[in-house]
């Protein structure tokens, strides 16, 4: 009888990345890279809060040329507020969607960085402000121990 299984279940590999059962090994798993990361984007997340209660301060409290325009760009940065803020949750849980989803929003704020440096109406300061953790997070983003970290199981 010590033979016979005592559920139908599979046994889960407590150190198999990507389980869902996971321990914090030396290598890969509580990396700097991964923490810090994880931290840029919580930043990020925290910042596009920040300028939605702005803008819905100013839709309050100024006068719009266009209130539909000042709606619609208020919805735009809700929208992506909780697209980072998941994607930060999503990377401190490390899983494997979570790299894609962070290089696309570090490319949309390289290119929001670049048009703060030049026009008539030009913010150097907030464009650096931007510029930078966005490539300390690209570098982070291809580094090895954050991409072993959220490789897709099948993957391997």
């Amino acid at each position: 009888m010590a033979d016979l299984p005592v559920n139908n279940l599979p046994d889960i590999n407590p150190t198999h990345e990507g389980s869902t059962i996971s321990s914090f090994s030396s290598d890969t798993r509580g990396s700097l890279a991964i923490l810090l990361l994880t931290g840029i984007l919580f930043l990020e997340a925290l910042a596009l809060v920040a300028v939605v209660l702005v803008l819905v301060f100013d839709i309050v409290t100024q006068p719009a040329a266009s209130i539909a325009s000042a709606i619609a760009l208020t919805v735009l940065v809700l929208i992506a507020a909780i697209f980072v803020s998941a994607v930060a949750v999503g990377m401190a849980r490390h899983s494997p969607w979570t790299r894609g989803a962070a290089v696309v929003w570090q490319l949309v704020q390289l290119a929001i960085a670049v048009g703060a440096f030049s026009g008539a109406t030009a913010q150097p300061g907030w464009g650096w402000a931007i510029l930078l953790p966005t490539l300390v997070a690209l570098i982070l983003l291809f580094t090895k121990s954050v991409m072993a970290t959220l490789r897709r199981p099948d993957m391997e």
